[in-house]
């Protein structure tokens, strides 16, 4: 049995792909579920913690500085609840994990699973993310892409020590502007049936 986890670049569609690939598989997928559950289970403030999860903005960078201590505590606080989700999500059995170190969170605990990261080129996240943010201003758009691929990979590269969309990292690594939505679904699942999923 194993879980399939995709970490992807803003805008290149892993949301999407994973989505199609959990429905093809006939597993869960679990996303913003797992803030929920990160909520639930902490009794945190469910806007701090989707604030901390990932994004590492100025004002944090401030605050790091000011508390150091406190900062660094609330985040590995946050993200140590959300291994123990990610933890228990695979327990269960197969399903599709997106984002949220998954993948360097099953490895350390000697849990298979099928990595994947989704990638694209510049223009067809542009005209993903226009679609997201609701704008086709090329300044809004490279802004948001600029900002939440920063924050996944500080988030990442401090939870794992790993540099985020490496290829060596992953199992799969798509390029989903080229490839098309269709055919990365079909590798990710021919991949997952080949390996017992």
């Amino acid at each position: 049995m194993h879980v399939i986890t995709i970490s992807r670049e803003f805008g290149a569609g892993g949301h999407s792909i994973g989505k199609r690939v959990a429905e093809a598989l006939g597993i869960e997928i679990y996303d913003k579920d797992i803030i929920r559950n990160t909520v639930r289970d902490s009794g945190l403030d469910a806007g701090v913690v989707e604030r901390e999860e990932e994004e590492i903005s100025r004002a944090d960078a401030i605050w790091r500085w000011i508390t150091p201590a406190a900062y660094v505590d609330r985040r590995e606080a946050i993200h140590e609840i959300e291994r123990k989700v990610i933890l228990m999500l695979a327990s269960k059995g197969p399903c599709v994990i997106l984002g949220r170190c998954a993948d360097a969170i099953l490895e350390e605990a000697d849990i298979e699973a099928i990595n994947v990261f989704i990638y694209a080129d510049d223009i067809h996240r542009a005209v993903r993310v226009s679609e997201l943010i609701g704008s086709k201003n090329p300044g809004d758009i490279q802004k948001a892409i600029k900002r939440t691929d920063s924050a996944r990979h500080n988030y990442y590269q401090q939870f794992t020590g790993k540099h985020w969309g490496m290829a060596k990292n992953y199992t799969l690594s798509l390029d989903s502007g080229l490839l098309g939505y269709d055919t990365c679904v079909k590798l990710i699942c021919d991949a997952a049936r080949g390996a017992g999923v």
